[in-house]
This record gives C-alpha cells, structure tokens and sequence, in this order.
C-alpha cells in the first residue's frame, strides 16, 4: 500500500476510534508527512510504498533527525508516530513484517516542569484588562487553569452544560476522550460565571465556553498568543506556557498536603509515575525531605 494512502486511512481510525484531537491528529500528520519526505529524497523515488520502507531507511532518518539538533523528545515523538503507523498497518495487514521492531528508541531526559510561586501567578493574574471583555474574558480563563489544572485543549473545549455552578464541578473531557469531573474554587466560579453573563458577550457558537472577539470557539494557538503577550508585559519567562499553571496548580496541591492520587485524578493521569514528577519540582518539599532525613538538620 502506498505510504500516503496509509498515513490518510490510519488518521482516520485514531479520528474516529480513539477520538483523537484536532491537535493530536494534525502532530501524527506532521510527523508521518515529514518521514515520508526524508525517505523520498533517501530512495530518490516518489510515492513509496509501505513494503519499501526498511530497517534502513528508519535507521537514516534517525540520524537525520539527531545531525539535524532534533530533541530526544522530537525523536521520541517522530518514532512513535511510525511505530503506531505501523503497528495499525500490520493489524490490518497492509505489511508482513514491521521495520520498527528492531529499533530501540534513544533514553528520554527527564526534564522537571517548570512552575511559579504563588507571587507570580498573582502578577500574572494582574495582566489582564478585566475592564474589557476580551481581558475579563482571559482572566476567567487564568482563573480557571489555576483553580482546576486543566489542559489546554481541555479547556478550550469546554461547553456550557461541563460547568454546574451550583455544586462548584467541572466535566472535563481529557485524552483519549476520557472524562472526568474537578472541582472549582469560589473565586473561579464567580470569574466563570460572570464572563457567561457579560454583556458584550456575542455568542456565534452558544455551545462553548470561551469564545473569540467574533463570537466563535476560541483556540488553543489563540490563547497561546494572548497568554505571550501577558508574559511580555509581566516580565516573566518567556519559557512559561498557559501548561505551566497546570504544573504550578499541581505543585502547589503537593505542597498544602494533597495526596498524590488525588493529584492523580484531578489532573487526568493515566498512571501515578506521571504524577510524582511534582515531588522533585517543589523547592519546599525538597527541604522537608533535606530536614527529615538530614542527620544534622
């Protein structure tokens, strides 16, 4: 079969069986698309099938990748794309044998997120203009990160009916379609509320949450560009992300005392090892551990 007739149909199936986002399906699309233009120019031939592509081939494009300054997390990523790819086509019986199986994959460096004190959050709460709509409209937002560790495909996809004001709970539809409800601070509830009942809201799409000046679904890249522009004008990192309160929010519940499987299942993790990366990110419980442990401390 035809490497793009295979990238195209397994799209699909991770669309419509998995119920994979628009993000997710459009990195799978980088990702396979990038490949199959390494292996046009390595073989010197148009339109590969998937038969062709050979222990070899993956083996040049992995080096490609590493001369090229790629990451160990974009290499990781590009791989696993094809692993899946071709898992998928094995399945469906499209190839007899799988050029992946053969190729280990390079050591992930555990890098710690990054997260803000609670001073930072406040300045960087402070950025917004809530005398206007769309600045009311971002620090309800803000609000809402903090309050509940959300994604942010998970909260630009909120709809009306996910939030219950009244018993202070937010359904969340998180990845792989899984669902799951948190709670919501006071304060985040009134900021949500309020930016509901605004009175410039134009509502286009009377389904979403947060909307765009035009009164559509906002998206993720939009409140990424927002969120840089209140990084620029509070003089913080520029290496901060709206994904960074949902680490800080994390390291902050570990901090107060929050048990680790409840972090677990407020911020969606499939499994508790994603979950204690927080314990090494906190400056305050790296010194507990120190004095507890410490003969002399």
């Amino acid at each position: 079969m035809d490497f793009s007739e295979a990238r195209d149909r397994f799209i699909f199936h991770i669309k419509t069986a998995r119920g994979a986002s628009v993000h997710t399906l459009r990195a799978y699309r980088s990702d396979l698309s990038f490949f199959e233009s390494f292996s046009e120019q390595e073989l010197a031939k148009k339109g590969l099938s998937l038969e062709e592509l050979s222990k070899r081939v993956v083996r040049r494009y992995l080096s490609h990748l590493h001369e090229k300054g790629a990451s160990t997390g974009t290499v990781l990523r590009r791989l696993s794309a094809l692993r899946s790819l071709f898992k998928f086509a094995q399945k469906e019986k499209w190839v007899l044998d799988n050029p992946l199986e053969e190729i280990d994959a390079p050591k992930r460096e555990q890098r710690l997120p990054r997260v803000l004190i609670y001073s930072q959050v406040e300045l960087l709460f402070s950025q917004p203009d809530t005398s206007s709509y769309l600045g009311y409209r971002d620090r309800a937002m803000m609000e809402l990160l903090y309050s509940s560790a959300l994604r942010l495909g998970e909260i630009t996809g909120l709809n009306r009916w996910d939030f219950n004001e009244s018993q202070r709970l937010l359904r969340v539809m998180g990845k792989g379609r899984k669902e799951r409800q948190v709670p919501i601070t006071a304060t985040a509830v009134q900021w949500v509320a309020s930016y509901l009942h605004h009175p410039e809201r134009d509502e286009k799409d009377p389904n979403a949450i947060f909307l765009n000046r035009w009164g559509k679904r906002l998206t993720p890249r939009s409140v990424d560009r927002h969120f840089a522009q209140y990084l620029k004008t509070s003089g913080l990192s520029e290496h901060i992300t709206p994904h960074t309160i949902r680490h800080t929010i994390a390291t902050h519940w570990l901090e107060l005392g929050m048990d680790l499987k409840t972090i677990q299942l407020l911020l969606g993790h499939a499994s508790l090892e994603a979950t204690t990366i927080y314990t090494h990110v906190s400056p305050k419980l790296k010194r507990e551990v120190y004095d507890k442990t410490h003969p002399r401390a």
